[in-house]
């Protein structure tokens, strides 16, 4: 798991959509970035300036994009073929 604080209210927000509608979030820290599903968001009640800890739990890394698809062939193509 990793956690972080953070004063950003624009990210926390972004953080419970993602909670709260089972999506994925990414935060980055440092050179790496890290992505996964937010487990929790807890506001921090003794903070003078408003302070969230955001737990992440990583999830598995993306497979590989897929090859495109062949393209299919054009309809004014294949009437040209059978002329």
């Amino acid at each position: 798991m990793f956690t972080f604080e953070t004063a950003d209210e624009k990210e926390v927000r972004r953080f419970r959509m993602a909670q709260f509608n089972g999506r994925t979030a990414a935060i980055k820290s440092g050179s790496e970035t890290i992505i996964g599903h937010v487990r929790s968001v807890q506001e921090q009640d003794a903070a003078a300036p408003p302070r969230w800890t955001i737990t992440i739990v990583p999830g598995p890394a993306k497979p590989a994009a897929r090859p495109p698809r062949p393209a299919a062939p054009r309809l004014h193509s294949m009437i040209e073929d059978l002329c």
